[in-house]
């Protein structure tokens, strides 16, 4: 496999492999740090904004532009851009929102709530939905990473900060139904592998085709897929913690950092 395949992947790994963090986190920490995940959430989020307009989207407009025309390049990437929300948006709207992973957990629940065999079946199903929304994100990391290898690194980054608190939300219900640490932490860890199994997709069914046009269109379907996780998902979540500054503070740096690493890049 070539090499500019073979690091995509293994980014879109890592990302995935961040829920395992969440879950051990969960099992040894003694109490949350609500102001650091707001802030990590919020930090995600700021970073793939700043990304998806000024990098991805800008980058599609180009590549559409040179293949179309300008008008025609402009109507294609903002096509794109809305197909990728819709993508995600109906991916959401499939997932039960009893069993919605978004919800914030406290590490303290571990200590204070009875196990309750009945909370296997919504651990199970929170892995599941995670999966599901890992997904997408996989295709997203390894699309990025292949136009761009810097860029696919921080969305890589601020993926994996959006997945620790996924490993949490995974692992809490399924240890209080099984009292089994190492059974909770493998389901939460097996549901971030649909990442890398979204990248290895990408890599089978989309790079034999891969055009100029098809990777702009790709790009600016990415940008829509992340401003919507950040808005529906990474934002949401980090208020929940009851720090709704410190969230904005973390977008904020999240935006600041992208800006200037990206010109120190130039």
């Amino acid at each position: 496999m070539e090499h500019r395949i073979l690091l995509p992947l293994l980014l879109t790994l890592g990302a995935g492999l961040a829920t395992g963090i969440g879950s051990a986190i969960a099992f040894f920490a003694r109490r949350t740090n609500k102001r650091l995940l707001s802030f990590s959430l919020g930090l995600s989020a700021g970073v793939m904004i700043y990304v998806s307009f000024v990098e991805l989207f800008q980058q599609a407009g180009i590549t559409l532009s040179e293949a179309w025309g300008p008008r025609t390049g402009a109507l294609v990437t903002a096509a794109s851009f809305f197909a990728g929300i819709l993508l995600i948006g109906v991916i959401d709207r499939l997932v039960p929102s009893i069993e919605n992973p978004h919800e914030a957990h406290l590490l303290e629940e571990m200590d204070h709530r009875p196990r309750n065999p009945k909370l296997m079946r919504m651990g199970l199903l929170t892995a599941l939905a995670i999966g599901i929304h890992n997904f997408p994100e996989g295709i997203a990391t390894f699309a990025s990473a292949v136009d761009d290898i810097t860029l696919g690194v921080a969305i890589a980054v601020a993926i994996a900060i959006h997945n620790i608190p996924e490993g949490i939300a995974v692992s809490v219900p399924i240890y209080y139904a099984t009292g089994d640490r190492a059974k909770a932490f493998r389901l939460s860890l097996l549901s971030g592998m649909a990442e890398p199994a979204g990248a290895l997709l990408a890599y089978l069914v989309l790079m034999p085709f891969m055009s100029p046009t098809l990777m702009g269109c790709i790009l600016a379907g990415v940008a829509g897929i992340m401003v919507f996780i950040s808005i529906d998902e990474l934002l949401p979540a980090a208020r929940e913690y009851g720090e709704a500054h410190t969230s904005i503070y973390g977008v904020v740096a999240g935006m600041a950092l992208m800006a200037v690493s990206l010109l120190l890049l130039d």
